[in-house]
């Protein structure tokens, strides 16, 4: 009998053969959530870049295009998610890549959704999502 662990994903797996890159943008110091959700995408079959802390946007899209994600998932929690969101666009339409998937998720306020989505962000998640719906979006976005 076989048993399977997060390093041997089911064929399959909603995100099988997906590149993410998962990043935090400006100064914002806590990173737990972010680790959480790019396990749970690698659980999910994905491969997942992570940056790690303070990383500038256009730096994050710099690694997005050499790494040749499929998806950049930022984690914002620090209140500049509008800023960060907007920088990073503009970094990945300057290098080309604009067309790569962007998702947010952190502390969010509701009434800030509407903009980032109009901005050109697919999905923004929130702390009270479970993680399970996070991983069922970005399949869904990036199939």
């Amino acid at each position: 009998m076989m048993i399977e662990t997060a390093t041997e994903p089911r064929a399959a797996s909603p995100l099988r053969g997906k590149r993410i890159l998962v990043a935090k943008p400006g100064l914002d110091g806590h990173d737990a959530g972010a680790k959480v959700v790019a396990l749970a995408m690698r659980d999910a079959g994905a491969e997942v870049i992570y940056t790690g802390l303070r990383k500038s946007p256009a730096y994050i899209a710099r690694v997005a295009i050499d790494e040749d994600v499929d998806a950049v998932g930022l984690s914002i929690l620090s209140g500049s998610h509008k800023e960060l969101v907007a920088e990073t666009i503009a970094a990945l339409k300057e290098e080309d890549a604009g067309d790569i998937a962007l998702f947010v998720g952190g502390t969010i306020p509701a009434e800030d959704i509407d903009a980032l989505i109009e901005m050109g962000v697919r999905t923004v998640f929130t702390a009270d999502m479970k993680l399970d719906d996070v991983v069922d979006a970005v399949a869904k976005a990036l199939a």
